[in-house]
């Protein structure tokens, strides 16, 4: 079983910055890809960044630039810099790992608060 514990989430001033850490702890292979979504209120979960084991990584439009996400593999643990904070930022925030070969291995966490304040 695989365990995702997000934190950093909390309440930021917009223009603010904020880093998400996820751990994962359990039977977690190296060549899972992490990423981390985002849901609103009212709103589908949504994909923000996404990075492979070997360091590829994409991003949504509306976080490029401001955005960006790394790994440690060492540690299993997966992080979100996020700058430029925007109240359009404001959401739950779920880490993510997944097999890239298929679709029976796919975790989440339980999710942390972010609210950006205008």
């Amino acid at each position: 079983q695989v365990q995702l514990v997000e934190s950093g989430g909390g309440l930021v001033q917009a223009g603010g910055s904020l880093r998400l850490s996820c751990a994962a702890a359990g039977f977690i292979r190296s060549n899972y890809v992490m990423g981390w979504y985002r849901q609103a209120p009212g709103k589908q979960r949504d994909l923000v960044a996404a990075i492979t084991s070997g360091g590829d990584t994409n991003y949504v439009d509306s976080v490029k630039g401001r955005f960006t996400i790394s790994r440690d593999n060492a540690k299993n643990t997966v992080y979100l810099q996020m700058n430029s904070l925007k109240p359009e930022d404001t959401a739950v925030y779920y880490c993510n790992a997944r097999s890239p070969y298929t679709l029976l291995y796919n975790y989440w966490g339980q999710g942390t608060q972010v609210t950006v304040s205008s």
